[in-house]
């Protein structure tokens, strides 16, 4: 984005270094060797774009990493007198920019092209080398174009010192700003809004606005409050907007298996595995963050389906944006632990896009990381096998190898009404931060009893239940046949089960009125289900054996909510029940389907 400015400043450094002797006398012979300085740039992959250009028209074109994030093209190297004319003249004929400057060869650091290049005394940049006989059903990981420069990694500028003498004059500082570019202009300011002296908009335009930013600027770092930056300043003002990118490593990867290119926070992410449709990049620090690439073949219901299963995700938190159209996707989430930004595109039969899952609490690190992805992102040919999952992805509580989000707690419930009321157990929703019914309805607690046990949920969304609960008006005979009907399993099961007994007594065991004591061996997930009398009406509702004073009690024993009780508790609240007396008897089979169509699993998140 900033192409000149990082060169005009250290050739101005040099010419004030030449102008006060301070290069000592009599130039050290490796010095000798020198460059001409183009061009600098603050990212690796406009730096790689910006010296394929130069390399088409010069020859003897470099890349070198200058450290602090910024990235030179130079050609060379050459003796000093031998660049001095060959820098006269390119600049004469316009083939190179006038503000290019002759550097020494100490001033470079890692080389990035020509690819395999080495400076002496600088450290080539490390490109991914194919294994010997890979595997042949794994496939390569994504390419790294260029390592992350993690040791020369920003630093914040020191700009509380006064300049050193000889500054430009504001006459000089407007003559150097008026060859920025549109780009330039705007980077300065968008520095300037994130220091927190600039609230207008990104538009180039230094006016009265910008001037005052600048001045605010100045003044807060110990500078002459003139309301025009020298180059020095525009420089320390980018590296202190770039400081916050320490250790980020930001570096381009291109993988072609999914069909992306775009840069990561290398230095805290790293490439662990494919998970179709994900590439995964899980954390390499204590930081935690963790990216993915997100990639399939498919049409707009693949899209659908896949918008509605990243959703369930551990990654992406409940509360935050959602939107979905015919185009694409955005998924955003925020917690106590973390901030997700995931966002998906569909183009030509093809699914692609990333995400971005940061720790929180740090909120300027993430934007900046996830504005330099969402820039960098492009489509290349490719598109992520569907069938590349591990081994270790097949679960229930996996999606491709991510988590599944799982409730708290879950246990069961039943239908009252047929707008689809609930009545479950009162334990199960206290505390709770979310409550779902099958999973996929959202509701909220309306009423409870908590000396009877029991809860009434109402549905935020209108639901139309097969059959309702027909309470028993009146007692069953003791030693009857009951069975419970609930989600034994926690929802591993997709149907409630039935688990059968008998009535034991009609108090509890210390002849509390409010419970009756069940001879039946019932599961935690059976908690909140109905307990049925042979002919299908319901006798009451299954509590938790904690209701027994703390006890270790046989597993044959179980306790449930009083019938009588529960019908006096929903008309106090606004329902009204059926209830009848005790029927015939039906088939095993009917009361099975009876439990399927009123039963409920209720979730606690």
């Amino acid at each position: 984005m900033i192409q000149r400015l990082f060169s005009v400043f250290f050739a101005f450094a040099l010419t004030a270094q030449v102008a006060y002797g301070q290069t000592g006398g009599a130039t050290p012979a490796a010095d000798d060797i020198v460059y001409i300085q183009l061009e600098a740039q603050t990212s690796l992959a406009g730096a790689q774009d910006s010296v394929q250009a130069y390399a088409t028209r010069l020859s003897d074109v470099n890349g070198f990493s200058l450290g602090g994030g910024w990235y030179g093209i130079a050609i060379g190297p050459y003796e000093r007198a031998e660049a001095q004319q060959i820098l006269t003249e390119l600049v004469r004929a316009r083939r190179i920019p006038a503000d290019s400057y002759i550097e020494v060869s100490a001033a470079y650091g890692r080389q990035f092209w020509p690819v395999g290049a080495q400076l002496d005394g600088a450290q080539p940049v490390p490109v991914q080398q194919p294994q010997a006989e890979p595997d042949p059903a794994a496939p390569d990981a994504p390419i790294v174009l260029t390592e992350p420069d993690v040791a020369d990694a920003p630093e914040p500028a020191p700009v509380a010192a006064p300049e050193p003498e000889p500054q430009e004059t504001v006459q000089e500082a407007r003559a150097s700003e008026r060859q920025l570019t549109r780009e330039e202009r705007d980077a300065l300011q968008i520095a300037l809004q994130w220091a927190g002296f600039y609230r207008g908009a990104i538009d180039g335009a230094f006016g009265p606005g910008t001037r005052g930013a600048m001045q605010a600027w100045q003044t807060a770092n110990e500078f002459e409050a003139t309301g025009v930056l020298t180059t020095r300043q525009r420089a320390a003002l980018l590296g202190q907007y770039n400081a916050v990118l320490e250790g980020m490593g930001m570096a381009r990867v291109q993988d072609p298996n999914a069909g992306i290119a775009m840069e990561l926070p290398l230095g805290v992410v790293g490439f662990d595995r494919y998970e179709a449709p994900f590439a995964l990049f899980t954390p390499t620090t204590d930081l935690g963050a963790q990216a993915l690439f997100i990639s399939q073949p498919g049409d707009r219901s693949t899209m659908n389906g896949l918008y509605e299963i990243m959703q369930t995700l551990e990654l992406v938190p409940l509360e935050g944006e959602r939107r979905c159209d015919g185009q694409g996707f955005l998924l955003t989430g925020a917690n106590d632990r973390i901030v997700t930004h995931v966002e998906v595109g569909l183009q030509n039969g093809e699914i692609k896009g990333f995400g971005l899952v940061w720790p929180a609490n740090d909120e300027e690190r993430r934007a900046r990381v996830l504005k330099i992805m969402q820039d960098s992102f492009r489509r290349i040919d490719g598109v992520l096998d569907p069938a590349l999952v591990s081994d270790d992805a097949q679960s229930v509580d996996l999606v491709s190898g991510l988590s599944v989000r799982t409730p708290r707690e879950t246990a069961s419930g039943f239908f009252i009404e047929a707008r689809g009321t609930v009545l479950t157990s009162a334990t199960l929703v206290a505390g709770c931060e979310r409550i779902t019914l099958n999973g996929v309805h959202d509701a909220r607690v309306l009423a409870v009893d908590d000396p009877l046990g029991v809860a009434i949920l109402s549905p935020e969304e209108r639901l139309a239940p097969s059959r309702v609960a027909q309470f028993r008006a009146g007692q069953a005979r003791v030693q009857s046949e009951v069975a419970v009907a609930g989600f034994s399993f926690g929802g591993v099961l997709t149907a409630p089960t039935l688990t059968f007994g008998t009535l034991e007594d009609l108090r509890g065991l210390g002849g509390e009125e409010q419970v009756k004591r069940l001879a039946l061996a019932a599961l935690p997930g059976d908690v909140g289900g109905p307990v049925f009398d042979t002919g299908g009406t319901v006798l009451g509702l299954l509590l938790p054996k904690e209701q027994a004073s703390g006890r270790v009690l046989p597993d044959q024993v179980s306790f449930a909510a009083q019938g009588d009780m529960i019908l006096d508790f929903l008309r106090n609240n606004g329902i009204q029940p059926v209830a009848r007396g005790g029927g015939e008897a039906i088939a095993p089979e009917d009361l099975t389907a009876l439990a399927a169509d009123m039963t409920v699993l209720v979730s606690c998140w």
